[in-house]
């Protein structure tokens, strides 16, 4: 499978379980799993990540243009898809504005255009005030999983080395 991830995978790895001081193990599988052509996200997560001003700037300011990827032209389609989908449901007009304009709309866009697993923390909510990424995931067909089952259905292992 090949996975876009969404911000908050970035955003709390680095605040809670895979901190970069103490867990550089995972923030090395992303970069080796970007590298053979599996894990990846988008310029514009990387635009949210940026505005933290903090050590995971300074990570992703050393990934290349492989691991962020750039919209062209391919995806408009998944982005008209996406939007039908949002407009078509019961969301609030403010909703609708604020997840078209955001990074989880072109995520979405970008996993639709090719063929890529959307990796998040969101979970699926009925709620009109907010457009939840599983939620347009299952609306548009694709598949989503949070880090963890990512990371199991991978059989990544970070396993301290021992001391002797």
């Amino acid at each position: 499978m090949r996975y876009l991830l969404d911000a908050d995978v970035f955003i709390r790895a680095k605040n809670l379980h895979y901190g970069l001081d103490f867990c550089p193990a995972f923030w090395d599988w992303l970069i080796k799993s970007n590298q053979t052509g599996q894990v990846f996200s988008i310029e514009k997560v990387k635009g949210e990540i940026e505005r933290g001003n903090d050590e995971l700037t300074e990570w992703s300011k050393t990934q290349d243009e492989l691991f962020f990827l750039k919209p062209d032209s391919g995806i408009f389609p998944a982005m008209e898809q996406v939007t039908n989908w949002v407009n078509d449901n019961d969301y609030t007009a403010s909703a609708k504005n604020t997840f078209l304009q955001a990074a989880d709309y072109y995520l979405i866009a970008h996993a639709l255009t090719d063929d890529f697993v959307v990796v998040t923390h969101e979970l699926s909510a009925n709620t009109a005030n907010k457009v939840k990424i599983p939620n347009v995931c299952e609306g548009v067909g694709l598949k989503v999983m949070t880090p963890y089952e990512m990371l199991r259905d991978e059989q990544v292992r970070f396993v301290l080395e021992r001391v002797t």
